[in-house]
């Protein structure tokens, strides 16, 4: 059971599995198959949404899910108060101005090129990101700096417009094809995620090391 999820962890309340680059989150309006739509196959005995949170389709790693409307909504809550922790690792296409800060841009859809996202000091909505380069192995000089990034907000395309736009690090993620160039993939991975279990209140911690 369950041989096309990569799952991470698991128990009778909760599942996190790691998502591939190039699949939807949740089923699109032109797009078939989706990670929930995998997991709602899978586990046809679960109750409620099962689909906590969101990745971008070319963003690859780690995502939550809840196998029941009550846990679901524990974990919603814990978003909305900051509880659950993110962390992404990342490719730059090139050097950023220093080894790690804090980038605060407020973002808004571009309503003239969707799906994009652009800085709007006036419409948009606060976005914030803890970045860090990281020290990293010979094999990734080959693409760019590898940095590490903390999203506190959760905004649509927020790690990818922070790193490309001249106002953060002016350094597009590699593989980017919206905000940068396109290569084999983006090089964005969900690597770290932390939470309080609802109903242990255990924290729970998952890594998954980058593909790249």
């Amino acid at each position: 059971m369950n041989h096309h999820l990569y799952i991470h962890f698991e128990d009778e309340h909760l599942l996190v599995v790691d998502k591939p680059t190039g699949v939807l989150s949740q089923p699109g309006r032109t797009m078939d198959g989706s990670m929930a739509t995998q997991v709602l196959d899978a586990y046809p005995q679960a109750t409620g949404p099962m689909l906590v949170h969101r990745l971008d389709m070319d963003t690859s790693g780690l995502m939550l899910f809840a196998k029941s409307r009550e846990v679901h909504r524990q974990l919603q809550q814990q978003f909305e108060h900051r509880k659950i922790v993110k962390r992404y690792c990342a490719v730059l296409a090139a050097e950023p101005l220093g080894l790690g800060g804090h980038i605060l841009l407020p973002l808004r859809l571009d309503i003239d090129n969707r799906p994009m996202q652009i800085v709007c000091f006036q419409h948009g909505k606060s976005a914030s990101t803890l970045w860090r380069v990281e020290h990293e192995p010979q094999t990734a000089k080959t693409f760019g700096r590898r940095v590490i990034f903390t999203p506190v907000s959760g905004r649509t395309h927020q790690l990818r417009v922070h790193a490309a736009n001249r106002l953060g690090l002016n350094a597009p993620i590699v593989g980017d094809r919206l905000y940068g160039e396109p290569a084999v993939r983006l090089m964005l991975h969900a690597d770290r995620l932390s939470f309080n279990h609802p109903v242990t209140c255990e924290r729970i911690k998952i890594r998954s090391d980058a593909p790249f």
